[in-house]
């Protein structure tokens, strides 16, 4: 197991805010406030930054956790969860597959033709769904019932010429991007909610159990063959086509990374181990923290007010659910001390998690003489219209 390098990229969002600056930055200069808006952002850049010297804390603090928790359950903040994955693909893999993508505030559904070595993956079909809020914390029962539904209709546009044999289920393989406490390959009980959601009689259940009383409900003949992380997920897809990937990270909604690790390197695995000599793990490094993780007053505030204050600390700094909601938080401090919009502070300005990450995106890659992309998008979001 080697270490693992890893940075916070929360300076996209000082640059963000650095931009959004320049906007007003004439007539701020003209009230005398100027100065105090340049040492808001710079303080909050300088708090950011991640030279090469702090990288490698994080990354020794990290490597830390991991041995920590390949030792023993709950040993660490990192779970370092036994995925029962002991074999990847060859890329000798034929025939239709399906897929079930929950990782956050969508779903997709996914199928997907592969013809082996010769001619890789054929086709990918897919569709994906906005999960209603009020189903991120609601009932388990009402969670998997819509998606089910959905699942339903996706598969009513199979094509009749792929349509399986008498007696044979469709099997379904179910990438769910939560922290989960596998059984076996295809069952795991959930450990907890992250990115929003909480769904608290959920946890505990066998998830994989959960979806097949909904499929079983509305008569959809489909069989869960495995459940997977979408980081495990996303090695197992590069394996297919590279045989030499060893590890994969998610950077979306939330951040995890999942590696190869050879079994005998696992204290805590007690079993028989696999012909192949390896597992994977999905380390739920969205958990981890540390005293060197550069984390600003806007971090603890958020931090906070969320669901679930004191976890997922490397998540929320890093991942996309949370860099627009920091970069609220930077401009409602300036709105309030230096009356960066004016005399008012726009009324959506308070609201949470009105600014989105891909908006922030939006803003960052503008790179005209104006910056008149970013007056714009902040225009649209904050005008109360």
């Amino acid at each position: 197991m080697g270490k693992v390098a890893v940075g916070a990229a929360v300076v996209c969002a000082a640059a963000a805010c650095a931009a959004v600056a320049l906007v007003v930055r004439h007539r701020m200069r003209s009230s005398g406030k100027w100065g105090r808006v340049v040492a808001i952002v710079k303080e909050f850049e300088e708090q950011c930054r991640t030279p090469i010297g702090k990288l490698r804390q994080v990354a020794d603090a990290m490597d830390v956790e991991m041995h920590a928790g390949l030792a023993s359950e709950g040993g660490s903040k990192l779970k370092m969860l036994i995925t029962y994955v002991d074999n990847l693909p060859s890329g000798d893999e034929k025939g239709l597959f399906y897929a079930l993508d929950l990782g956050g505030t969508n779903f997709r559904t996914l199928r997907v033709h592969l013809g082996g070595k010769e001619k890789g993956v054929v086709k990918i079909e897919s569709d994906e769904v906005s999960i209603p809020p009020h189903l991120m914390t609601g009932s388990s029962q009402e969670l998997f019932d819509f998606i089910a539904s959905k699942l339903a209709k996706f598969v009513s546009s199979e094509p009749e010429e792929l349509h399986p044999p008498p007696g044979r289920q469709r099997e379904l393989g179910f990438t769910f991007s939560f922290p989960v406490r596998q059984t076996s390959i295809a069952s795991g009980n959930i450990i907890k909610w992250t990115k929003g959601f909480n769904i608290e009689d959920a946890v505990g259940e066998d998830v994989v159990g959960e979806l097949t009383k909904s499929l079983e409900k509305i008569g959809l003949d489909m069989h869960v063959a495995a459940l997977v992380n979408d980081t495990v997920g996303t090695v197992a897809r590069a394996r297919f086509s590279n045989q030499d990937v060893i590890a994969g990270v998610i950077l979306g909604t939330g951040t995890n990374a999942a590696y190869v690790e050879c079994a005998h390197a696992i204290p805590k695995w007690h079993g028989l181990l696999p012909k192949s000599g390896e597992m994977v793990i999905n380390m739920e490094w969205g958990n981890f923290r540390s005293s060197h993780l550069p984390l600003t007053e806007y971090d603890h505030a958020l931090d906070a007010e969320s669901l679930n204050p004191g976890e997922q600390i490397f998540e929320k700094i890093i991942s996309g659910m949370y860099l627009g909601e920091i970069v609220r938080r930077v401009l409602l401090k300036l709105a309030e001390e230096v009356d960066f919009f004016g005399d008012t502070v726009p009324p959506k300005l308070r609201i949470p998690f009105v600014l989105r990450t891909p908006d922030m995106s939006a803003i960052h890659q503008d790179t005209s003489s104006d910056l008149k992309v970013v007056g714009n998008k902040l225009k649209d979001i904050l005008e109360d219209t």
